[in-house]
């Protein structure tokens, strides 16, 4: 990508789930880093932080997380969930799971492959570098703290597009978190929010392609006030 402007970045920017095995430097993710903290944060707390895992460690919380969740024991997210969905995000959620599924060549009554797509998620998609984002346990208990890591976040993947890098923010990746905890030295004074896979894209897989469908603006947005 040779457009970085903003719009460009926003526009294109797309969830990358395939990714080339080579390496991305520290100093191009120092970078990434940097410019995504420039994101807003209440009173301008900062609350988040950053543990960037490459190499064994990772191929360690890989493993980890697989064995865990393939042996049925239940997920230990830090994050509160709200079950399942319903309606038109149960619709939505639906949508982009046809479109991943069609990308892949997943059928429906394919189980085997429905699994292995699962277990990537697991695995954090094999991307070389994985992001374990978390904030300050001090903070815990109030929305402030993960709505300010959901700003840096959706910063951090904007600005590893502009540099040439894919990103998929990843919950499955932290569903076992004792097992990220461990291997990636998180200190207990953290909770985990979540976790981002990045690396280079792999043009040639086929789900790096889908672009999911946004909701309009009329759709999501009331205007008060203004004259017609």
């Amino acid at each position: 990508m040779t457009d970085a402007s903003y719009d460009a970045v926003v526009t294109g920017r797309r969830s990358i789930r395939g990714f080339r095995p080579d390496a991305v430097p520290q100093a191009l993710i120092r970078e990434v880093i940097a410019l995504a903290m420039r994101a807003p944060s209440s009173l301008n707390t900062q609350p988040w932080n950053f543990t960037v895992v490459t190499g064994e460690p990772l191929d360690r919380i890989r493993a980890g997380n697989t064995e865990r969740n393939l042996a049925g024991v239940p997920s230990s997210r830090e994050f509160r969930g709200g079950g399942e969905y319903a309606g038109p995000h149960r619709e939505r959620q639906i949508e982009i799971a046809k479109q991943l599924f069609g990308a892949m060549g997943i059928e429906r009554d394919n189980k085997d492959k429905r699994t292995d797509w699962v277990l990537r998620g697991f695995r954090q998609f094999d991307a070389p570098v994985s992001i374990v984002v978390t904030y300050d346990r001090s903070i815990h208990g109030s929305d402030i703290g993960p709505f300010d890591c959901g700003a840096v976040t959706n910063a951090l993947v904007n600005a590893a597009w502009s540099r040439g890098l894919g990103c998929v923010i990843n919950s499955q990746g932290i569903m076992q978190s004792p097992v990220v905890r461990e291997h990636a030295g998180i200190a207990d004074d953290q909770v985990i929010m979540i976790c981002v896979a990045m690396g280079w894209p792999d043009e040639e897989f086929p789900a790096n392609a889908v672009v999911s469908r946004r909701k309009s603006v009329d759709e999501a947005a009331v205007f008060v006030g203004f004259e017609e």
